[in-house]
Order: C-alpha cells, then sequence, then structure tokens
C-alpha cells in the first residue's frame, strides 16, 4: 500500500488575502550581511523609490551605523543589538529578512512574529528543524502573519519591493522588466527557477507583478496555494503562473481550490520532476522536499491532477514558456490586460572597486606606503618576507633598518642599533620622562595613556637632542670649524651645545653607555671622524667646566652619522633627509618606550597608590 506523506494542517484564517509589498514596505534585516542588502537599496532606487526598503539592521550584540548607498547617495542605517529595540525604533518596518543561521533561524523568527509591529517574516536559512518550522507555522497562522521559506530567496514586487538577493544581480532585474509593475503573479518552491521564469514571463507578457519563492523544505512557511489564493485577490494581478515540484502534496491543495472556484484567473502551471521515473530507485533532487514518495507525489500525478482541475499544464517544461504567452496574449485580446507603458530605469552607480577592476574608471590612491606591504601570503618589510627574516635569525636591529632605511644595514649597523635600544632603555626613575609615567600609572590610568605621558616630555631639554646634535657637529665638521670656533660660535647665537653637558656625569666620571658607544664603533666601524672631532670639541669644553662632557645623545647623533657614511649605503642628500626628519630621535624615542613600559608595569605590580607631590618639596612664595 503507498505511503503518503500528509502535510499538517493549522487553524486559524489564512495567512493573508491579498498584497503583502508595496512601495512603501520597509523591512528590518536580521544578520548583517552588506551584500543583499545593497541590493534591495540598488532595487528601490531602480523603482525610484523615495526611501529605503531597509530601515534597520540586527546585529546583536552590536549598536551603531552601517554606510551603504542609495544611488548615488551613502546612508547610514541604524543598527539594533535586540528584535525588540529595531521593531521599538521602527514602527513600520513591517517584514522581517532573516539571515541568521539554520541553528537561530527559528528562535528569532518566533521572537519577530511576537512583535506587534511584524507581519511578513522570510527564513532564509535551510535545514532549520521541522519541529521548529511547524510551530512558526502554526503561530503565524493563528494570529495572520506571513512565514515565507525557510530555504527561501525571498520574494519580489516588482517596481515596489524585494526581499535580500531575489532576483540576483542589478543586470537580470532590469532585464526581467522588475523596475516597474507587470500582470503576472508567480509562486514557486525554487528561487534558482524563479529567476528564471522572471526572465521567461518578461519576455512572452507584460511582465511581473509579484513574485514568491516559498523555499524548499520540506514544511514550507507558506504553500504555493497561499499565495495564489492572495494573487486571486490582487486586482492588477491578472494570469498567475505556478512552478512546483515532485514530492510533497503542496500542490494538492491548490488543486481543491481551483475545483471549488475559489481562483478566477487562469493558472498556468507545471510541476518539475518527471525525470525521476527514469530511475529505479526513489531520487532525491536539490530540496528538501523534492523527494517522491509514492504515485501520487510524483510530477505527472500532480501536473494531471493540475491540468484536471482547470489550470493550463503545459506537456513539458520546455513548453511552458509558450502557454504562458498564449494565455497572456488571449487576456490582452479580450481586453482583461492594458498596456504597460514602459520606462527607462535610471542607471545605478557603479561601485568604485568594482569600476576599478573593470577598468572603467582610475581613481587616486590616499596613503602612499613603502616600507611594508601586506596584500600577500604574508606581510613584507621593504619587500623582505616575514618568513625571511625568521628563518635568517634576523633581529631587531635588522627589522628597524627594513622599515626605517628601507635597506637591510650590515650587521654592525644593525648591533650598533641594537646597542642603542638597549643602552637607552631606562635611566631611572627620576627623569622626567619616567616621573610622568609613574605619576599616571599610580593615579589609576591604562598603559597607552602612561606610556604617552612619559613620551611627550622627550624634547630638546630630555632625550630628544640627538638629531641636533647630528645636525651641528655635521655642520661644523664639514665648514672645518676648530673646536673653540664651533662652541664660541654657538655661544654667541646663545645655543647649547647639543651633545654635551650631563646634570651627574663630569670628566672624571664619564657616562659609560658613551664609553661603550665609542668602543664598539672604534672596533667596528669603518670610520669614526664624526665621533672623533665630537670628543676634540668635549676635551675643549671641559676645559670650561667639569660637567660639559659628552652625553649619549651627543655619542649616538655622530655616531650615527659615521655609521650612515661609513656604510657606503646612503648618499649625502638621504643622510641630510635622515637627519632633518627625525629618524635619529626615533631610537630614543623606542628605546625608552620599552623602559616606560617597565614603569607601569611596575607601578601597577606594586599597587601603588594616586601620586601626591610632598609640601615641603615645593617653594610657597608671594
Amino acid at each position: 500500500m503507498e505511503v503518503i506523506q500528509q502535510f499538517p494542517t493549522y487553524p486559524g484564517s489564512i495567512m493573508a488575502t491579498g498584497q503583502i509589498f508595496s512601495r512603501t514596505t520597509q523591512a528590518l534585516f536580521y544578520n548583517y550581511k552588506q551584500l543583499p542588502i545593497q541590493r534591495m537599496l540598488d532595487f528601490d532606487f531602480l523603482c525610484g523609490r523615495e526611501t529605503p526598503s531597509v530601515a534597520g539592521i540586527i546585529n546583536p550584540g552590536a549598536e551603531g551605523f552601517q554606510k551603504l548607498f542609495f544611488g548615488q547617495e551613502e546612508i547610514a542605517i541604524p543598527v539594533h543589538s535586540t528584535i525588540e529595540a529595531a521593531c521599538a525604533a521602527h514602527p513600520t518596518a513591517d517584514v522581517f529578512i532573516n539571515f541568521a543561521s539554520f541553528r537561530s533561524a527559528a528562535a528569532s523568527s518566533k521572537l519577530a512574529l511576537k512583535q506587534p509591529t511584524i507581519r511578513v517574516v522570510a527564513i532564509i536559512a535551510e535545514g532549520v528543524p521541522e519541529l521548529d518550522t511547524k510551530e512558526l507555522i502554526s503561530y503565524a497562522r493563528l494570529n495572520n502573519k506571513v512565514v515565507i521559506g525557510p530555504a527561501t530567496v525571498g520574494g519580489i514586487q516588482a517596481g515596489a519591493f524585494k526581499i535580500g538577493d531575489t532576483a540576483g544581480t542589478i543586470d537580470n532585474i532590469i532585464q526581467c522588466k522588475l523596475y516597474r509593475p507587470g500582470s503576472v503573479g508567480f509562486v514557486s518552491k525554487s528561487g534558482g527557477m524563479s529567476n528564471e521564469l522572471y526572465n521567461t514571463i518578461a519576455r512572452v507578457t507584460d511582465g511581473l507583478y509579484e513574485g514568491i519563492a516559498i523555499g524548499g523544505d520540506v514544511f514550507p512557511g507558506s504553500t504555493l496555494s497561499d499565495h495564489v489564493l492572495r494573487f486571486n485577490n490582487i486586482p492588477q494581478i491578472k494570469m498567475i503562473v505556478v512552478l512546483g515540484e515532485l514530492g510533497g502534496r503542496d500542490e494538492y491543495s491548490l488543486v481543491e481550490a481551483l475545483k471549488s472556484g475559489k481562483i478566477h484567473k487562469p493558472v498556468c502551471a507545471w510541476v518539475s520532476g518527471t525525470c525521476a521515473r527514469l530511475f529505479k530507485s526513489e531520487v532525491q533532487f536539490g530540496h528538501a522536499g523534492a523527494k517522491s514518495g509514492g504515485v501520487m507525489e510524483s510530477a505527472q500525478a500532480k501536473n494531471k491532477a493540475l491540468k484536471d482541475a482547470g489550470a493550463v499544464v503545459p506537456t513539458s517544461y520546455e513548453a511552458f514558456e509558450s502557454v504562458i504567452k498564449e494565455t497572456f496574449e488571449k487576456l490582452a485580446e479580450e481586453g482583461k490586460i492594458a498596456p504597460v507603458k514602459e520606462i527607462t530605469p535610471p542607471q545605478i552607480p557603479e561601485d568604485l572597486n568594482s569600476a576599478i577592476k573593470s577598468g572603467k574608471v582610475r581613481a587616486p590612491t590616499h596613503i602612499i606606503s613603502t616600507i611594508s606591504d601586506d596584500r600577500g601570503e604574508e606581510p613584507c618589510y621593504a619587500g623582505v618576507p616575514m618568513s625571511t627574516i625568521v628563518e635568517k635569525g634576523m633581529g631587531v636591529g635588522d627589522v628597524i633598518s627594513l622599515l626605517w632605511f628601507k635597506r637591510s644595514l650590515p650587521r654592525y649597523c644593525t648591533q650598533f642599533i641594537e646597542i642603542c635600544v638597549m643602552l637607552c632603555a631606562d635611566h631611572g626613575p627620576c627623569v622626567s620622562g619616567a616621573h610622568n609615567t609613574i605619576v599616571t600609572a599610580r593615579a589609576g590610568k591604562d598603559l597607552v595613556s602612561s606610556l604617552v605621558s612619559g613620551l611627550l616630555t622627550i624634547g630638546p631639554r630630555f632625550g630628544g637632542a640627538i638629531d641636533d646634535a647630528a645636525r651641528y657637529f655635521k655642520d661644523a665638521y664639514e665648514r672645518k670649524l676648530s673646536p673653540y670656533e664651533f662652541v664660541e660660535g654657538m655661544k654667541k647665537q646663545g645655543i647649547r651645545v647639543p651633545g654635551i653637558g650631563h646634570r651627574i656625569k663630569r670628566g672624571d666620571n664619564r657616562d659609560k653607555r658613551v664609553e661603550l658607544l665609542q668602543l664598539f664603533a672604534r672596533t667596528h666601524f669603518p670610520s669614526t671622524k664624526y665621533m672623533e672631532y665630537a670628543v676634540e670639541v668635549e676635551t675643549y669644553t671641559l676645559s670650561k667646566a667639569n660637567n660639559l662632557v659628552m652625553n649619549v645623545d651627543g655619542a649616538i647623533g655622530t655616531l650615527f652619522l659615521d655609521l650612515l657614511v661609513g656604510s657606503g649605503m646612503f648618499t649625502k642628500p638621504e643622510i641630510d633627509e635622515i637627519v632633518s626628519i627625525g629618524y635619529l630621535n626615533g631610537l630614543f624615542v623606542l628605546a625608552r618606550s620599552i623602559g616606560l613600559i617597565g614603569h607601569t608595569f611596575d607601578q601597577k605590580r606594586l599597587k601603588q597608590p594616586l601620586y601626591r607631590h610632598p609640601w615641603e618639596d615645593v617653594l610657597y612664595t608671594k
């Protein structure tokens, strides 16, 4: 005995009795997807809508705005974190487009159906559990609401409103004349075949008025007959086209409606899947519901039943177009269809990225970068892949040489850079930068704030004299000034010699950091002419005062000049540019950041309280 799968029946009235979309329909879009939303907005513009069809976006856990285009104009669509908040903010939006996954689609759809402002819910996901779907269907019918899907691409009212990716690209929409209404109502289980039929309808009739893909799951939220009965009540629809498929018994409810005289408009119908009889065993087609459970669910049985009930059914799918054409032409001859005025749709502005790829436009870039590139499989520093840097055992000095100087410097150069970073990383808690960082950290501020408060003290009086030292010593050396001429000339200008002088160190107690740098340079550098000149200047300044010793700024500044010149890898204009735009001070900033971060962590680890400067350390005066 043949087993026939019975579809559930639900109490309550039919989901809707007429038109469910219009030119003013607005939707809430659940689970942000840029492309389908933009396609909806492009369709709006194509149809000449005054307001966008997407009123708001629901992205659980996120709020704000999403920028999209409405024609030439860029608009900001509100983003809400909950369905309730979105419905409250947009009370005129009565369509809920659900792009959630099959795991959460039922719960979010049920919540949307419970909102008084929502009339239609479209569920895009495939594979929603059947029990959940049945509960959604029951709730929707009891509350006179519409569910389209699951496993649907959606629906469209030509010239008015469309759901998500319905009808595909703008080119296809224009080719199918969906930017203006025709006289045909269409319903199908398949979204892909809907696009095919929209094209067919546009070729042989005056076009589509409304099209719905109910979805291919076993239990669709609304049936073929639900929508055919709606179409029957829409005056603008003069004929109906139905595309069913083998499996299930949905088409038989349409047969009953035809037999009982509930449908008085011509219905052209075809049930696909007639090839299933060629297979010896049961065949599962693309949709979950496209599986014949017996003779009654076969495409042949359904086509015969529809034809016997009065539908216009072709002998094959290939003949479907001719049947639709003949039916339309007959209605036109009888004067039941008025000619549709053709209009020229506006040109949809092409996205810049798309236009650039197609070679239609050229656009200037906004940023130039010559030091790194992250577009390939791995980032590159000055053309050197990250993997090469790691495999060759390059260090921090090598990375600095690539990113700052755009070349791989010799090993002694990168070692010198690393020594500078190590020696300048910290100079105790009492210097101004460290003090500022400590005070800020103890005020409860975050790492970045504490770091920046210390870095902002770097300048001509603290750690920022390396560039000036290099600049003045280079100028004096190249002008062949004697130490006396250089120092006295600076004195006449009221300028202290950068790189000379220390608050603590003396001629008989030199800065160990300076000695280490000089030793390394004399051992490894091809030439140390700028440093030796600075030593001569120091000898003269020490004759004037015992604290006028070379400090670390002077040592790094002059030795970096020796590095740049001695390496033979830089031209004179390049060296001048490096000194003038702050490369050398950058070394101190980089190095001292290590220590300032350390002081921040130290204070937080010690749980030090808010710092208050002691009264006894302040001179109060009138």
